[in-house]
C-alpha cells in the first residue's frame, strides 16, 4: 500500500502540478510516491498516477487507462471499509467528480490538483509519461514549462524482467519451455517503458535541470536520494517512516530461465550503451 498525502482542501482551486516523476515502470516510482507521500509540502492524488498526456498523446493507451480511472476510485473505497474507517465526504465526491462528465483536457486536469493544499506542490506520478513521443513531451513543456521532473532509472534488463513477472501475473500466466519465455522476452511491450535511448534525450532537451537517480541508489542511499529529491523538489527535509521497505516488489518465483535472460542482455545491450555516454560510467555502475 502506497501512503498518498493525507492532507486535503475541498476548497482547493484548480492548479497545474509542480513536479512529475516520469517513470520509469519497476524503477522506483512507487517508492517515492511512499515516501514523498508522507512529506506536508507534497500532495500526490490518492489514486497517484494521473495517465493525462499519455492519454492524449499515446492512443494505445487508452483502454486501460479507462480501467484505471473505473477501479483506482473504488479500491480507494473498498480499503476504506477494509479498514472499518468512513471515507471523507469530500474524498468520496472528489473521486465522484473526476472520473464523471469530460475527462482528459486542460480544466480536469487541474482540478485532479484542487485539492492540495496552498503551501504544498502538487505532483503527478506517472512513469507512462516517460514514453511520450517528441509531440508529447513539448506539450508537457508547454503546459507546464516550470515543472520540475525527476526520472528513475534501472538497469534495462532487471526492469524488463520485473515488468515481465508482474504483467505475467496480472494475466496469470506461466510460460512452460524455454522457447516459451523466449517469445516472451522479445515481446516489444517489454521496450516501451524502457527505451532509455530514445526518452531521456527527450526530456533532457526540454527540462535539462531534471533530476535522474539510479535505481540502486534507493536500495543503498536511500537517505541521500530524499535529500536529492528534496533539494530538486525545493521542499523542507522529511522524516519518512519505512525507507529502506520496498513497495510492490515481485513476489519469488516465476523467473526466466537464463537462456531468456541472456537474450535479453544481447538485444537491451545497446541501452547500456546509450545511458553510459549521456550519464556515465559512475551512473551506470549505479543502476541495479
Amino acid at each position: 500500500m502506497i501512503t498518498i498525502s493525507p492532507a486535503f482542501d475541498p476548497d482547493g482551486p484548480p492548479r497545474k502540478p509542480g513536479a512529475l516523476c516520469i517513470g520509469a515502470q519497476k524503477a522506483g516510482t512507487s517508492w517515492l510516491a511512499q515516501m514523498l507521500g508522507q512529506h506536508p509540502q507534497v500532495w500526490i492524488p490518492p489514486f497517484k498516477e494521473v495517465q493525462y498526456f499519455n492519454h492524449l498523446h499515446i492512443p494505445e493507451h487508452r483502454r486501460w487507462i479507462a480501467w484505471h480511472y473505473r477501479n483506482k476510485p473504488q479500491e480507494i473505497r473498498n480499503r476504506h471499509a477494509a479498514r472499518k474507517v468512513d471515507l471523507p465526504p469530500e474524498l468520496d465526491q472528489y473521486l465522484t467528480a473526476v472520473t464523471s462528465g469530460k475527462m482528459f483536457h486542460n480544466q480536469w486536469y487541474k482540478r485532479v490538483f484542487a485539492p492540495a493544499p496552498a503551501h504544498a506542490i502538487p505532483m503527478d506520478f506517472t512513469p507512462e509519461y516517460s514514453g511520450l513521443p517528441e509531440d508529447g513531451v513539448q506539450a508537457v513543456r508547454d503546459f507546464l514549462p516550470k515543472a520540475r521532473v525527476i526520472y528513475l532509472i534501472r538497469h534495462p534488463v532487471d526492469r524488463a524482467i520485473s515488468q515481465l513477472r508482474m504483467n505475467l501475473r496480472r494475466e496469470k500466466r506461466m510460460p512452460e519451455t524455454v522457447d516459451d519465455w523466449l517469445a516472451e522476452v522479445s515481446n516489444p511491450v517489454l521496450d516501451e517503458r524502457g527505451d532509455y535511448a530514445a526518452y531521456l534525450p527527450r526530456w533532457q532537451a526540454r527540462y535539462p535541470d531534471m533530476l535522474v537517480i539510479p535505481f540502486g541508489l534507493i536500495g543503498t542511499q536511500p537517505a541521500a536520494v530524499m535529500d536529492a529529491v528534496e533539494a530538486h523538489l525545493g521542499i523542507g527535509p522529511g522524516l519518512y517512516s519505512n525507507l529502506t521497505q520496498k513497495v510492490f516488489a515481485n513476489p519469488a518465483g516465476l523467473m526466466p530461465p537464463p537462456e531468456a535472460v541472456t537474450a535479453l542482455e544481447a538485444r537491451l545491450a545497446p541501452q547500456i550503451d546509450a545511458l553510459r555516454d549521456m550519464l556515465g560510467q559512475d551512473f551506470v555502475d549505479q543502476i541495479r
